[in-house]
């Protein structure tokens, strides 16, 4: 499972702020709902967790995180640092994260990471912070919606996370956006991260029910130019942190 990677079958995944068709998904009129700055004046915007943004509310947006997350191969996979951060990524809303880990097994403590990547204009980032997921296929026992839940909540209750966009923290993260997906289903390649973070080996193929809990933050599109954003968090045996420097195009 990830917990943003876990394992007994679990992963945690820490996206510092961790699949799979993300669907490009027109924005209707309406549907955007009012941005809320984050601490007072800043050179950012964040979408309320509690509106529809880009025809998806949070809960399904950050489903769509963790297809996102699981369709691409480990070779090519941004958050394993062996692909671009434009891997698998199409329509109005990019996602982003931090690295992947068996609770588990070893310690991971993952310090330093840097990333680099072009954004285009007019395009939202859904953030993953710090979350964790689990499916029956990690965990075969788990044979009803409850205990996906159940496993997730007790992983991230005791999580601590922070979020830095150019410089200005992002307050109460765990309060404000902490998010609970739907069941979905999600599509894992041959060359998979959950076998290489050592919860497999598992085939390729479609599997279902999973969940995911998390701290989510999605930004409004940023103002063309650079950027930084950072993020960290830690929970159990695992920790990471991770600074974008991106380049918003005009």
């Amino acid at each position: 499972m990830k917990n943003q990677d876990l394992r007994s079958s679990r992963r945690t995944s820490l996206f510092a702020a961790a699949g799979i068709l993300i669907v490009a998904l027109a924005l209707i009129a309406g549907a955007f709902a009012p941005a809320i700055q984050a601490n007072g004046p800043s050179r950012f915007q964040i979408i309320d967790r509690d509106s529809i943004a880009y025809g998806r509310t949070y809960s399904d947006w950050s489903a769509a995180w963790e297809q996102w997350a699981d369709s691409i191969p480990t070779a090519s996979h941004p958050l394993f640092d062996n692909g671009p951060i434009s891997t698998g990524q199409t329509g109005p809303v990019w996602f982003l994260g931090g690295k992947f880990c068996a609770i588990s097994g070893p310690p991971c403590s993952y310090t330093g990471v840097v990333r680099y990547g072009d954004i285009p204009a007019d395009t939202a980032l859904y953030i993953a912070v710090l979350n964790s997921e689990v499916s029956t296929l990690e965990v075969p026992s788990f044979t009803q919606t409850n205990d996906l839940r159940a496993y997730n909540d007790s992983t991230i209750n005791p999580a601590t996370v922070s979020m830095l966009v150019d410089g200005q923290a992002i307050h109460d993260l765990k309060d404000k956006f902490r998010v609970q997906s739907p069941v979905f289903g999600f599509t894992l390649p041959k060359d998979n991260f959950f076998t290489a973070v050592g919860e497999g080996p598992f085939n390729a193929g479609t599997y279902f029910p999973a969940a995911d809990d998390g701290v989510y933050v999605m930004l409004a599109p940023l103002s063309p130019g650079l950027h930084t954003i950072q993020i960290q968090g830690s929970i159990s045996n695992f920790s990471v942190e991770v600074t974008y420097h991106l380049h918003v195009q005009h």
